[in-house]
């Protein structure tokens, strides 16, 4: 990888334009070629897929983030369970008391309340927590791979809009621009094709759910590892209710934090706020953690990463 394919990776996870030719403007900023350059950063695994990155919510669609304690011996077998399900879009083996943890989203009309409890019942977990988010104050993984990208320019996320009334012209468009983006130069032609409208339409849709804030960003998502961050924690802070927006924001402004929500607490599981971290090596992950120790001055808990057995985007309307 050389400095013009970090830079490029920085202004994919930033965001393609939503123009005709969006690789044409990319590399016009670069001064060189990039479609080939992301077919061989695919072909490398560094890249996963790029395309529209939507708010669940603001679809009508309802998530939680779910653990089970489960015995160590079947942790496999539950996670193989768990990760079967259409709706579980991340499974992870953490080290913790409740060592399973998985992303579970519902169609809307649906409960992830329910979902889980029958993944519960057929993976014999009689202990788990179900826990949604109460408040964002940060999602979006950014990975910066050059020096070019700035930690100040990566801010919290603004607040999310209510569930939209969506047409079935509507889902046909999300249904597309959801799918991983063709490497050609007009790239949304074929999009468009699929969902059954012109290219000029399609993008107008997608530039207004963009100002809508329906989607959150068109752009590349990597693969940690390959992208050279080996190392990632989930933190749990259990911090007093009082300074739970206070301390929340302030761990949101970090540059190793990927995502930082509220979630409720309970007496077995006292921790209201939550922040992935991601780092290029344990050291740095454990100096991200201590960073963030300070700013947030309470107890918490350190949830490493023993095992990806998932991880997927979630599908939006696919079932129609």
């Amino acid at each position: 990888m050389d400095s013009i394919d970090a830079r490029l990776l920085d202004l994919l996870q930033q965001g393609l334009p939503l123009i005709a030719r969006p690789f044409a403007d990319l590399a016009g900023r670069l001064g060189s070629d990039v479609i080939s350059r992301i077919e061989r950063l695919k072909s490398d695994g560094i890249i996963r897929q790029i395309g529209a990155i939507f708010d669940s919510a603001a679809l009508g669609y309802k998530s939680a983030l779910v653990a089970f304690r489960v015995d160590g011996p079947v942790v496999d077998a539950v996670a193989d369970i768990v990760s079967a399900h259409p709706g579980v879009s991340h499974c992870y083996s953490r080290e913790a008391d409740y060592n399973v943890w998985f992303t579970i989203t519902g169609a809307p009309g649906g409960d992830p309340g329910t979902e889980v409890q029958a993944l519960a019942a057929s993976a014999g977990a009689g202990d788990y927590l179900v826990l949604p988010a109460l408040k964002v104050f940060k999602i979006g993984v950014f990975l910066p791979m050059s020096d070019w990208s700035r930690p100040s320019e990566h801010q919290p996320a603004p607040s999310r809009p209510e569930p939209a009334e969506l047409s079935e012209r509507d889902r046909a468009a999300i249904r597309a621009l959801q799918s991983d983006l063709p490497l050609v130069d007009r790239p949304f032609v074929e999009l468009a094709s699929r969902a059954g409208m012109t290219e000029s339409e399609l993008l107008d849709l997608a530039r207004g759910y963009l100002e809508r804030g329906l989607m959150r960003r068109f752009a590349a998502v990597l693969r940690h590892h390959r992208a050279g961050y080996a190392a990632n924690a989930m933190v749990c802070w259990r911090v007093e209710p009082g300074r739970v927006d206070e301390v929340g924001r302030a761990l949101a402004s970090d540059c190793s934090v990927s995502h930082c929500y509220e979630r409720p607490a309970s007496a077995k599981w006292p921790y209201p706020l939550y922040t992935m971290v991601h780092a290029r090596s344990a050291e740095e992950l454990d100096a991200s953690i201590a960073r963030l120790a300070a700013i947030a001055a309470s107890e918490h808990i350190v949830l490493r990463t023993v095992k990806e057995y998932k991880k997927s985007r979630v599908p939006y309307f696919t079932g129609e």
